[in-house]
């Protein structure tokens, strides 16, 4: 019987430079970048208002309560008003009579029947009870609360019957009109900004503009930083997070490319493909110095003219033929 020998010969792979079509970025070489600081904040109102008595007296009526909104001079709380009510009528009683008599009498004195110096005193008469009039009306207003602006009632610290003092407090009140961020400037950066101009605000993802209107000499903790202080058009929910987005232009060499032809390096470098003058892919090495989205500002060997292969290693390798897929 004969014997067949069947000899296996291996097949060896054989590399393939196979063309890849490739999305390209065109490299501008620039002397300086701008970039977007963002500096955190708290929106807070305009104006917060604690309340009180300008009397003291017992609380006969608070008419608010937390959360509630009120329009400016809207009445919030009133006293035990009966003894000043009382004295305002007294007063007023007072003031009507002594008004009445000093008119008669400058009707008198046209006619030579009162002495010069019997209407003087007429006249002081009703000047004093004028003044008394004045002040029996303010202390009766001053058992009155009243909005001092267009609000929300943000805290109530007392109820009905308490006995208060002048200024102890009653009520708590937010501006719902206006409000303001205050940001931490550095001081490196107390030179990009400037009163009266707008500036750009990220607000729950939303974009807004708010207006420098003071700069404190300070922060408010202490630091090297100044608190700037920024009004807005709009109303906004006061302790929602604002960030204020300054643009700022840093010298420096070098040119915007995708993030994703990035691929990193040994010794902090990273590398970007760029076609070659034979449309092949060919490795270039940069420096990473900021990044802004999705896109990243390098430096180094790249020219005004070069082509960045989008994606990099991801979709090329060093030598590999490309086609522009546009």
């Amino acid at each position: 019987m004969k014997k067949l020998l069947f000899v296996l010969i291996p097949f060896l792979a054989l590399p393939v430079s196979a063309e890849k079509y490739v999305d390209l970025h065109p490299v501008n070489v620039i002397e300086e970048y701008g970039i977007n600081k963002m500096l955190p904040g708290k929106i807070v109102p305009k104006r917060q208002s604690t309340l009180g008595f300008e009397v003291p007296g017992k609380i006969k009526i608070i008419h608010v309560d937390i959360g509630d909104k009120v329009m400016k001079d809207d009445l919030l709380a009133e006293l035990e008003d009966s003894e000043a009510l009382a004295r305002l009528n007294e007063a007023k009683a007072n003031l009507a009579m002594v008004q009445k008599v000093f008119e008669r009498s400058k009707a008198l004195d046209q006619a030579k029947f009162v002495s010069e110096q019997q209407l003087e005193n007429e006249e002081f008469k009703f000047l004093i009870a004028q003044a008394q009039h004045q002040v029996a009306a303010t202390k009766f207003r001053q058992t009155k609360i009243r909005a001092p602006y267009t609000g929300i009632i943000q805290s109530r610290f007392l109820d009905e019957g308490s006995i208060v003092n002048m200024s102890i407090p009653v009520l708590e009140i937010l501006d719902s009109e206006y409000v303001e961020a205050k940001i931490a400037l550095p001081r490196s950066l107390i030179d990009r900004v400037s009163l009266g101009q707008k500036y750009a605000f990220i607000i729950d993802g939303e974009s807004v503009k708010a207006r420098l209107t003071r700069l404190a000499p300070m922060s408010s903790r202490g630091s090297n930083n100044r608190e700037g202080i920024f009004a807005f058009d709009t109303f906004f929910n006061p302790g929602a997070t604002a960030r204020l987005v300054l643009k700022v232009k840093e010298l420096k060499r070098g040119a915007w490319v995708p993030l994703s032809a990035l691929s990193q390096a040994e010794q902090g470098l990273w590398t970007v493909f760029t076609a070659s003058a034979e449309s092949t892919a060919q490795k270039e090495y940069v420096e990473l110095i900021h990044i802004e989205d999705s896109m990243a500002y390098v430096s180094g060997t790249l020219k005004t003219g070069d082509m960045v292969i989008v994606g990099g290693a991801s979709k090329v390798a060093a030598g590999q033929v490309i086609l522009d897929s546009k």
